[in-house]
């Protein structure tokens, strides 16, 4: 929920920033079906059956749903900033994978957003005993009195940054246009500096 609420929001900026969602229509996008199973398995074994799935079955569909979303990263590598949202996905994936399909999660973390685990239930992020690559893992929380209460992790930090600058990319939102007229005369700048001395002499 909060992935959606994320796009959500950066949707939003966008508009108020003068973009054109319309553009997201144009854009060539690969392998769709790999994003959508991974967003079903996601939604299935986090909000839907995670009483009902073994743990070992629920630690597997996990990292399964991280594969093919790796898989719809790399076969739409052209679109501007998503390399920075796989970067964030890569994050969340190599601690999980360190861990055995779940997610670590600070205990401090956990209490703060409510998440308490029931007997026999799945749980994507939950606290390990001696977890791998700890620094990785949800430290970071919504607290349980907020609206979307839920831990998150670094990875999920960039991951929602790379969502709003493809989003305000994509859609040449006025943020976006002024960050290009800007890059493109720091070039300009940079080769006059770079060719002007050497006209001289």
């Amino acid at each position: 929920m909060i992935l959606v609420f994320t796009v959500a929001l950066a949707a939003l900026s966008v508009l108020v920033c003068g973009g054109s969602l319309e553009n997201l229509s144009r854009v060539k996008i690969k392998a769709r079906w790999s994003i959508v199973a991974a967003l079903v398995l996601q939604i299935l074994i986090i909000s839907v059956i995670p009483r009902d799935v073994p743990g070992w079955l629920g630690s597997g569909l996990h990292l399964a749903s991280y594969g093919l979303a790796v898989c719809f990263l790399v076969r739409n590598r052209h679109i501007s900033w998503l390399w920075l949202v796989g970067l964030g996905g890569l994050s969340n994936l190599v601690a999980i994978g360190a861990n055995g399909g779940v997610m670590p999660a600070s205990p401090v973390a956990l209490s703060a957003a409510g998440r308490v685990r029931h007997p026999g239930e799945f749980l994507n992020s939950t606290s390990l005993p001696d977890p791998h690559l700890a620094f990785l893992g949800d430290n970071f929380s919504v607290p349980r009195t907020w609206p979307l209460a839920n831990v998150f992790s670094t990875g999920d930090i960039i991951l929602a940054f790379g969502i709003f600058l493809l989003l305000h990319s994509v859609c040449e939102s006025r943020l976006a246009l002024a960050a290009h007229r800007k890059r493109s005369l720091a070039l300009t700048g940079h080769t006059v500096g770079a060719v002007g001395p050497g006209t001289h002499g």
